[in-house]
């Protein structure tokens, strides 16, 4: 099933080659482990997004997040610790996890915060002004000529 011809997209569009990686990689992803820990994407604005990730029972400092190659990594790892507990029912997964998210061109993330429990990571789509539509002006033969005429 992972067969998937993109010719015909490749014929019509210029630029898009990633397109196919990006779908490879989410088709062969390993989803054994995508389940944990649960996670929020959410657009808060027409620009800006917030991912939400539930971290019960990991501190701020046994998180790390981090951005490389447009690609946000966020692990955890639980701090080694020597008391010893005899549980009855454990149903707080504290296993240490790496979470990866393909973020999109132009794409930044401006913060994080752990508040009750919970990881908020802050992204923001910044295009560049180079980028964004802009309008040209269409010049004919009757505006050099009326230059011309006014000079």
């Amino acid at each position: 099933m992972r067969n998937l011809d993109l010719s015909p997209l490749y014929r019509a569009t210029v630029g898009f080659d990633r397109v196919a990686d990006l779908m490879d990689r989410a088709l062969a992803a390993d989803g054994t482990n995508a389940t944990y820990p649960p996670y929020n994407i959410e657009k808060t604005a027409d620009d800006a997004y917030r991912i939400t990730i539930a971290v019960a029972g990991f501190a701020a400092d046994e998180l790390n997040v981090e951005v490389k190659e447009n690609q946000l990594v966020v692990a955890a790892r639980k701090a080694e610790d020597d008391t010893p507990r005899s549980y009855l029912h454990r149903g707080i997964a504290t296993r240490a996890f790496e979470r990866r998210f393909h973020l999109a061109d132009h794409v930044k993330v401006t913060g994080a915060s752990h508040v009750d429990g919970l990881l908020n990571i802050d992204l923001v789509r910044e295009v560049p002004q180079a980028l964004k539509p802009r309008r040209i002006e269409i010049a004919g033969t009757n505006t050099v000529d009326a230059k011309a005429v006014e000079a």
